[in-house]
């Protein structure tokens, strides 16, 4: 998952860049980058880490320009590092950056089709690199010196036909403009906003989550369309064509689930409203299981089941209380690169309010179960602070399949309810009594915010893939790739350390 920005300014648009990518700064800790464009020219700046780490006032003084893209990344498929951090760049034709938060699912052919018979090299294994070379091979191909925004459109168009999977993207093209675009199924999000000011030209900009428009001031003008496609032209001019053949609104419901930003709207779906609705079916189907129930207070765990736990202890009529303490310097633990690190950091990210926990009944609440070694070690910290009995419950379904559309989900042997009943996950994490929501409750949720949406891309928890051609063969492949990256970051890190610690001596 990754997080994107794209803004055409009357002035210098750096600054703007790095502000909205802190507030995007959730959707990936691995990396960040920003490349403006200033007289056909383009300044980069990228590296891994956090926002803040990677950019210096030094580096954002030599970021000229007044329009540009940027991008927080965290890796996919266990891959990592600064060769892979965006904004890439292509200089032929008319020099072109761009930006991504997705995944094609046919970007092996892709990579072979480019090379063998678009003659373009790709020097990375990113599908980054794959679509920005796939947009500006169907861009060349036109022939035009100086493009308009129907061209722009077309290439678009063939880029549709071409790609598979779920992606958004922002791209720049020098002199020319910002281009933005949905995948077809409107998979990861995208929306657009803009910002008037007196006796100026409009300001457009574009992100991944609406909560990086308002820290800017920019008014939110709506979502990416699935498959539209947005130009914003040297002139300030915005253009927006549909193209694609057959769009579906199928967005990602995982989003509302834990990634986005609760104070963020989703096509057109407020996500704090999205999670209230989650807690209060939850607190239905635990009155429907346990009318008699014996729970004392609802814990949440911090901070993407906070509103979900709200509700439901205000449907079941018992206290809530905020029994953990976040470390807010360490890094989301879904993220790091190996268990050993994951179960570390738990203890380091969390720590417990006895008070909160003596003699009492517990009912836990996390967004998701996806291993269950976290939750595991959670409930084992409940007890250890002196809860008489703790249960857990998920504001999502089991998490039973991996994710191939930009979220670097396990493999499924990985997921502890692959293959496992609900009975036999509660044992593993050591819960006195596991609840999961319901897949129609969770729909339910989302659903009322906005009914013209036809359906959600939930394939890992029911298995249905909605885009591209998902087979065991991908699926192991995925699994294959996503395991040597892994072992690579795990060595990397490794020797890290080892070469600080000589260094350190």
């Amino acid at each position: 998952m990754c997080g994107l920005v794209g803004i055409v300014g009357n002035t210098d648009v750096a600054a703007d860049i790095y502000d909205a990518l802190t507030m995007l700064q959730h959707r990936g800790q691995d990396a960040a980058g920003i490349m403006t464009c200033r007289g056909g020219k383009f300044l980069q700046r990228k590296g891994e880490g956090l926002v803040r780490d990677v950019f210096r006032p030094h580096h954002m003084t030599q970021l000229l320009g007044s329009f540009g893209v940027g991008h927080v990344r965290y890796p996919t498929q266990g891959s990592s590092g600064t060769a892979l951090a965006q904004p890439f760049y292509v200089n032929s034709p008319y020099g072109i950056a761009l930006a991504h938060n997705g995944n094609l699912t046919n970007s092996e052919s892709l990579s072979a089709g480019l090379f063998q018979s678009d003659l373009r090299h790709l020097n990375t294994d990113s599908d980054s690199e794959v679509l920005l070379n796939v947009f500006a091979h169907e861009l060349q191909r036109l022939g035009k010196l100086v493009p308009g925004a129907e061209d722009i459109f077309t290439a678009i168009r063939a880029l549709h036909r071409r790609c598979e999977g779920g992606y958004a993207a922002v791209a720049m093209i020098a002199k020319l403009g910002l281009v933005a675009f949905r995948d077809p199924n409107g998979i990861r999000p995208l929306v657009v906003g803009k910002r008037q000011q007196e006796d100026a030209k409009p300001e457009y900009m574009v992100a991944s989550e609406s909560v990086a428009l308002d820290v800017l001031g920019f008014e939110l003008v709506g979502d990416v369309a699935p498959g539209e496609a947005i130009f914003i032209d040297s002139s300030g001019d915005l253009h927006r064509a549909a193209c694609a053949d057959n769009p579906r609104l199928t967005p990602c419901i995982f989003e509302h689930v834990y990634f986005a930003r609760p104070d963020s709207l989703i096509d057109g779906i407020s996500v704090y409203k999205t999670r209230m609705r989650q807690g209060e079916r939850l607190a239905k189907k635990v009155l429907s299981l346990r009318p008699d129930h014996d729970i004392d207070v609802v814990i949440p765990i911090p901070d993407t089941s906070r509103v979900a736990g709200q509700s439901l202890a205000y449907e079941l009529g018992v206290k809530f209380r905020e029994g953990f303490m976040k470390n807010r310097y360490i890094g989301r633990t879904f993220i790091m690169p190996g268990q050993s690190q994951r179960q570390k950091s738990v203890r380091q990210k969390l720590n417990p309010i006895p008070l909160e926990f003596g003699g009492k009944n517990v009912l836990l609440v996390d967004d998701s179960i996806v291993r269950g070694t976290t939750c595991g070690q959670i409930i084992q910290m409940a007890r250890d602070a002196g809860a008489n009995k703790v249960y857990f419950a998920s504001a999502a379904p089991p998490v039973r399949y991996p994710n191939v559309y930009g979220i670097d989900m396990p493999a499924a042997n990985e997921l502890i309810a692959h293959g496992r009943t609900v009975g036999e996950i509660c044992d593993l994490i050591g819960a006195d009594w596991l609840v999961y929501q319901d897949l129609e409750d969770l729909f339910a949720s989302s659903f009322e915010g906005n009914e013209a949406i036809e359906d959600f891309e939930s394939s890992v928890f029911d298995g249905r893939y909605l885009a591209g051609t998902v087979d065991e063969a991908y699926l192991s492949s995925v699994e294959a790739a996503r395991a040597e990256g892994s072992a690579l970051r795990i060595a990397a890190s490794q020797e890290g350390a080892v070469v600080g610690l000589h260094n350190d001596s």
